[in-house]
């Protein structure tokens, strides 16, 4: 963590493909907001076999690096030490520099799912509670641990083959959750028993069920292009999105850059106005 604010320092997101990442419009409005005029936030396109040798590069004017895909588990397995989360989810998206050359990572993924859910879906905690993730790709570990931050007691992980579920399964005994992997054949089945349900899922693989699906009581669909989805629209467009979810893990990511407090609301309306307005966004 820079130790003086008043000193330029720098800070990236890195993926590939990452020309389209959102995430310089969060953290510039946010240095705007702390008064952190040199600061610079810009993108770095790199994949997961470069991103080690473009970690041990940076100098002490960086404060620290957004990682999107596919350098995730990545960022993990350079940093010298990482957070509880960050292990079990198996993947880092933060990873931040604490002096003497190491590198400190996280998950702030996790803070987005928790933060849409419970600011754009409404979710309050229910006793034993049964969660369900639609997909098993890198989204669907975070997701289970955000459930599991939120209280969910039992995840069913739905997936088009056993195999593909096993890093979400690992992810869940990790957590102390009871996980169980569905078939996608018995996907409708299994989502009308479920309270809160995340869809990790391409719209297309989940149009001819969204009927059922948005009969959970909270709902996060991760995909939020183009808008309105077929699950939002199925609800009238009351669930949690994956722009709400990108604004929620920003947050943690500029804290533990600047040291400071995220100032949410000037993230919120610079990424509202970066996007057309077409969510709200709460906070």
């Amino acid at each position: 963590m820079p130790t003086e604010l008043s000193t330029v320092f720098r800070a990236a997101v890195v993926g590939s493909p990452v020309a389209h990442s959102l995430s310089p419009v969060l953290h510039l409005a946010a240095y705007r907001a702390l008064g952190l005029t040199g600061w610079t936030y810009e993108r770095i396109e790199a994949d997961a076999a470069a991103l080690p040798a473009l970690v041990a590069s940076l100098d002490s004017t960086w404060a620290g690096l957004s990682v999107t895909m596919p350098g995730k588990r990545a960022a993990l397995e350079l940093a010298d030490r990482a957070t509880p989360r960050a292990v079990a989810v198996g993947a880092a998206n933060t990873v931040v520099p604490r002096g003497s050359g190491e590198w400190h990572a996280d998950c702030t993924d996790v803070d987005g799912v928790v933060g849409a859910l419970r600011a754009a879906a409404g979710y309050e905690p229910v006793t034993r509670a049964a969660g369900v993730v639609l997909g098993a790709g890198g989204t669907a570990c975070a997701a289970i641990a955000g459930l599991a931050e939120l209280g969910v007691s039992s995840v069913s992980v739905v997936a088009r083959s056993p195999e593909r579920a096993q890093d979400a399964v690992r992810c869940a005994e990790k957590l102390g959750l009871a996980v169980v992997v569905v078939p996608w054949s018995s996907l409708e089945t299994v989502a009308s028993a479920a309270t809160v349900l995340v869809n990790t899922a391409p719209s297309a693989a989940i149009e001819p069920h969204v009927a059922a699906l948005a009969s959970a009581s909270y709902v996060l669909d991760v995909i939020y292009h183009p808008w309105p989805t077929p699950l939002a629209q199925a609800r009238d467009g009351r669930l949690a999105t994956g722009l709400d979810m990108l604004l929620h893990q920003a947050f943690g990511q500029v804290e533990q850059f600047t040291g400071r407090p995220a100032p949410r609301a000037a993230m919120r309306d610079a990424l509202r106005e970066a996007t057309g307005g077409i969510l709200e966004l709460p906070i």
